[in-house]
């Protein structure tokens, strides 16, 4: 989360509004950590990373709906999935994310 914070200050003070996905947990192999996090603006803007790319645009769309309905959620995405699959999760894991819009 540390180094999301430059971006999440400059993001606040233009008046956006900001969703944080974490890896929470992980089932097999994973591309990252859990306690990996991953910011999105009201723009889109993304500030770091919860799966080293492979799944960050699916991140980016369920990160946009969390900041329009204000509701948070768990998604997974797995070596099954065929989204992740085709984005490029072939790790052989899933990986489980809790995303939650930024309340300052």
């Amino acid at each position: 989360m540390k180094e999301l914070l430059n971006d999440l200050d400059r993001w606040a003070a233009k008046g956006h509004r900001i969703a944080i996905a974490r890896v929470v947990d992980t089932d097999g192999s994973g591309p990252r950590e859990p306690g990996a996090a991953m910011a999105v603006n009201d723009e889109g803007e993304v500030a770091g990373s919860v799966s080293g790319g492979c799944v960050e645009g699916a991140v980016v769309v369920e990160a946009l709906e969390v900041i329009e309905t204000g509701d948070r959620r768990m998604v997974s995405f797995g070596y099954s999935d065929d989204e992740a699959f085709a984005v490029g999760l072939t790790c052989g894991g899933t990986i489980h994310l809790f995303l939650e819009p930024l309340d300052w």
